[in-house]
């Protein structure tokens, strides 16, 4: 009987998970030290040593399959793993389980099984041999109709990649639009997208500037509301000057093409995650010994 008290333990001296730790017990008929070498042959204590280090560098890639595709980004430790070729095909696999799958999360994909090995094991033995912590952090999965056309753009190597869905099957423009929100980093696709009260907050922050430049009180909302519209030409998609022609703005150049953009997903490796600087011959001391 593997008792909970036992798999506490194990977790505290491997740094493996709880799943892992009880795993192993069974298959040692709970022998501690059994269990620890058994996860050591596995590489999953070697990967727990590394749960702790920020991976912030990686790659973001998109494929598409039929009338789906995904977007995924797996991060790394250093940007040289991101560029190794090894690392690259965990990216690919990892983006052909998500299509083959459909699953709703990240925790659910990590279940998956690819010949009869779960995906988190996957990535375990990848973070064993390639000796960085490597995350699976996020993906989406989008579908279109057969009356429209993805288009995909892919900038510095995959630290930036983009996924758009728009009418018709104009290969070039879908590109073109993929590559605008990859260079323009717009956050939403039209106004009825951005959340009311990021609105109402800009437009507090606005006001409050206008009124501490000493501005006719009278024309304050009329000044307020053209510095909203800047605003609006800055996040929203089809607000911005398109990058082709940028005496237009995206959705009329669109509109010229007899087209319409549904949907477009910009994922930039690493944003949002707390980057821990390092001192360089630490973090080479650190991969020594590690």
């Amino acid at each position: 009987m593997i008792s909970a008290s036992m798999v506490k333990e194990l977790r505290e001296s491997s740094g493996a998970g709880m799943l892992d730790c009880k795993k192993a017990l069974e298959a040692t008929n709970g022998n501690m030290e059994e269990a620890i070498n058994w996860l050591r042959e596995k590489g999953i204590s070697k990967a727990a040593k590394k749960a702790s280090r920020i991976a912030a560098e990686g790659l973001a890639f998109a494929k598409i399959m039929d009338n789906k595709a995904v977007i995924v980004e797996v991060n790394s430790e250093t940007d040289f793993v991101a560029q190794n070729e090894e690392f690259k095909n965990l990216v690919n696999e990892i983006a052909n389980v998500v299509l083959e799958n459909n699953p709703t999360s990240v925790e659910e994909a990590l279940e998956v099984e690819k010949n009869g090995k779960k995906l988190a094991d996957i990535i375990s033995e990848k973070i064993a041999t390639i000796g960085e912590k490597l995350s699976f952090r996020r993906f989406e999965i989008l579908e279109k109709e057969s009356n429209q056309i993805f288009g995909t753009y892919s900038h510095m190597g995959g630290k930036i990649v983009t996924v758009v869905i728009i009418d018709g099957q104009d290969a070039e423009l879908a590109k073109d639009i993929a590559m605008q929100a990859a260079a323009m980093k717009p956050l939403y696709l039209n106004r009825d997208e951005v959340p009311s009260d990021r609105v109402e907050k800009e437009r507090e922050v606005l006001t409050e500037q206008a009124e501490n430049e000493g501005l006719d009180k009278n024309k304050l909302p009329m000044i307020v509301n053209g510095r909203l519209n800047k605003f609006f030409e800055e996040v929203c998609l089809v607000d911005q000057s398109f990058i082709k022609e940028n005496k237009m703005k995206v959705s009329k150049y669109v509109e010229s093409k007899n087209s319409n953009i549904i949907k477009f997903i910009r994922y930039e490796v690493g944003e949002g995650i707390e980057k821990k600087e390092e001192n360089f011959a630490d973090e080479v001391m650190k991969q020594m010994n590690a």
